[in-house]
């Protein structure tokens, strides 16, 4: 692992300079633009959670030119929202909140400095002349590869003027940028590990938003799993729109090899790439900084898993036994319109093989109701997708047509609105059956709980997650320490506990607290 660590963040040239010169990297700020009185900043976040790791690098960037951070609406002098671009409701969310925000704007007090508002992230890459020509009051827009470019960007605002960067880049991934934790919970966190996705299916607005797949030097991802684990993180998600595609061909010694065989009987529209470091590798590395700390990873593709994953995923007591296999539709006929790469049947077989090799494995999915031409009978067979496969998670939402998408160019978005509310609800309820009963079967066994902190309904109970990922609740009382010596301890964050699960739900499993734990200590339990 030494190999990867030193230099693992490197240094940009603005850094490196003579004593008697003055750093020019802000120039643009201008005496005493912040010098005076730094500027705070709001930032909301909004969508998946690349947008809640995006929003730690815009901080960190922030940071670095001096803003400071509030958690207080009214005393921001910079309010920023990360948004999302994937569905119109979510676009919608915004726009309402821009309403408030403007409203807020021009009612501040002359006294202070003037109120900065800017949309970054996806809805800005996708709609920049829309917001600044309808939202006047809004003042930066910025796409989700130009953060680096955000205090310039402000500065600009500073004048008065409207300033917009949505320049995709092919090889932007903010290695160099170490993103500031910005959640409460000290026990998880996220770590982006490539950007962007080549994918191109037919619904899907990201590559528009996003560009295409980049991936990050893997000695950045371990510079900064490390140091999460010395800050005492004991979960860590690897990010990414395709994450499993990840290849690093940053290193000279990654760029032979044969191009990464894909899962029996799905396909891709582009040309398969050879040469570098492919996401197993990662995942062995990541492994390794700390053998306590839980490894998660999302959003996968489901072409993209080779047999070496599974067999990390089953060696691997921090490896989670849990993954996500987005489906998008039963029906072989709505996979083709969608431009997925597989078949129903495919898909099926790599479900099997998943158990097969992981057993007890945890298996999620997303699912799209109403895309174009989808019938009764194309509907139903999603609905025996959801039987069959019996997912312990899902995420399901009416399909909702992008602009830019080739099912915007090339398809009718033809199923009434009333006819995809009937069948998302009729999805979320066989999912919701299914699920209850795959929780059921938990019932009796032992798992480990990663300890988030209290309930938020009943403060005399702890909750957390197991491998599985999935919800555990339990009550916050005395239990064995896990030294052997006989001595008790209440749990706290960041603790693992073996849990007997005593109940369940669709969401939630309950359960009686054993022990305190370890993950080596505890790997027949997973």
């Amino acid at each position: 692992m030494q190999h990867f660590l030193p230099g693992a963040a490197p240094e940009q040239e603005s850094r490196h300079l003579p004593d008697d010169a003055e750093e020019d990297a802000a120039h643009y700020l201008g005496a005493g633009t912040l010098a005076e009185a730094p500027r705070k900043v709001y930032l909301e976040t909004y969508g998946c959670q690349m947008n809640v790791n995006d929003t730690e690098i815009a901080w960190s960037i922030l940071q670095r030119s001096g803003y400071l951070r509030t958690s207080r609406l009214e005393e921001a002098d910079v309010i920023l929202l990360v948004t999302c671009s994937i569905r119109e409701k979510a676009e919608r969310t915004i726009w309402n909140r821009l309403r408030h925000l403007t409203a807020l704007k021009s009612k501040r007090p002359h006294s202070l400095v003037p109120l900065r508002i800017g949309i970054l992230g996806c809805m800005a890459e996708r709609l920049k002349e829309k917001i600044l020509d309808q939202e006047k009051m809004v003042d930066v827009v910025a796409g989700p590869d130009a953060y680096r470019d955000l205090p310039r960007l402000l500065a600009v605002a500073e004048t008065g003027q409207q300033a917009a960067n949505v320049l995709l880049s092919l090889d932007e991934t903010y290695a160099d940028i170490l993103p500031v934790q910005t959640s409460i919970s000290s026990t998880s966190a996220f770590v982006s590990i490539m950007r962007g996705c080549d994918n191109m299916c037919s619904y899907c607005i990201v590559p528009f938003t996003r560009g295409r797949e980049r991936s990050r030097p893997i000695a950045s991802i371990l510079q900064e799993v490390q140091l999460l684990s010395d800050q005492g993180v004991k979960e860590v998600t690897l990010l990414g729109q395709n994450v499993n595609s990840y290849r690093d061909t940053s290193e000279v010694q990654f760029l032979s090899g044969a191009p990464a065989p894909m899962s029996r009987g799905f396909s891709t529209v582009y040309k398969p790439k050879a040469g570098g470091l492919r996401f197993a590798a990662l995942l062995d590395w990541v492994s390794l900084v700390d053998p306590e700390m839980r490894i998660r990873f999302t959003s996968p593709h489901p072409k993209d898993f080779p047999d070496e994953v599974f067999q990390l995923l089953r060696e691997r007591p921090n490896l989670c036994k849990q993954i996500h296999l987005p489906a998008q539709s039963g029906s072989t006929r709505v996979l083709e319109a969608m431009r997925r790469g597989y078949t129903r049947e495919a898909y099926l077989e790599l479900v099997h093989h998943v158990r097969a090799s992981l057993p007890g494995v945890s298996l999620s999915s997303d699912f799209i109701a109403g895309f174009c031409g989808e019938t009764e009978a194309d509907h139903q067979q999603t609905v025996s997708l959801l039987r069959q496969v019996r997912y312990n998670g899902a995420f399901i939402f009416a399909y909702s047509m992008r602009q830019k998408t080739r099912a915007f160019h090339r398809l009718q978005d033809d199923v009434p609105t009333e006819v995809k509310l009937q069948r998302l609800k009729e999805l979320m309820a066989v999912f919701r059956e299914e699920a209850a009963a795959a929780n059921a079967a938990a019932v009796g066994r032992a798992q480990v709980v990663l300890v988030e902190g209290p309930s938020r309904r009943s403060p005399s109970d702890l909750c957390g997650r197991n491998d599985g990922n999935i919800k555990v609740i339990f009550p916050d009382v005395e239990m064995e320490d896990g030294t052997g010596l006989g001595s008790t301890a209440k749990a706290k964050p960041g603790d693992y506990v073996l849990v007997e699960i005593s109940s369940g739900s669709s969401q939630t499993l309950r359960g009686i607290p054993l022990r305190r734990t370890t993950l080596r200590e505890s790997a027949a339990f997973r």
